[in-house]
């Protein structure tokens, strides 16, 4: 039986919700965390819910991720910009992975494939 995937998204506008379809698409669990400035809140609800994969999303792609990294030392990369950079970051094996504003399904969806070639599911 394979673990089950979950997928926090946090965006500094409060979105997320077309990264989130993608992710359901491929067999994944997410939680979008509601609310302006939820990229700053990545990391507690990653460790508050035992979450897999974090997607942090504003301008730069970095403050989100960049704490959850230094709060609870997750393996984490910002500043990416793009599907496939986020796709090898999971796959180098990161766990939190910092965007620039890219809310799609293909993001969520791609993310989830990766994590599950990668972790063998």
């Amino acid at each position: 039986m394979s673990k089950e995937i979950l997928v926090v998204i946090g965006h500094r506008l409060g979105k997320g919700q077309a990264v989130a379809r993608g992710v359901e698409e491929a067999g994944g669990k997410v939680i979008v965390i509601p609310g302006m400035a939820a990229d700053m809140k990545l990391g507690d609800v990653m460790h508050e819910n035992n979450g897999t994969i974090g997607i942090s999303f504003c301008g730069s792609g970095g403050a989100g991720a960049l704490t959850a990294k230094s709060k609870y030392g997750y393996t984490a990369v910002s500043e990416l910009r793009s599907v496939d950079a986020a796709v090898t970051a999971i796959e180098q094996g990161n766990q939190v992975i910092g965007l620039g504003f890219l809310d799609t399904e293909e993001l969520g969806r791609r993310v989830v494939e990766a994590y599950k070639k990668t972790h063998g599911e």
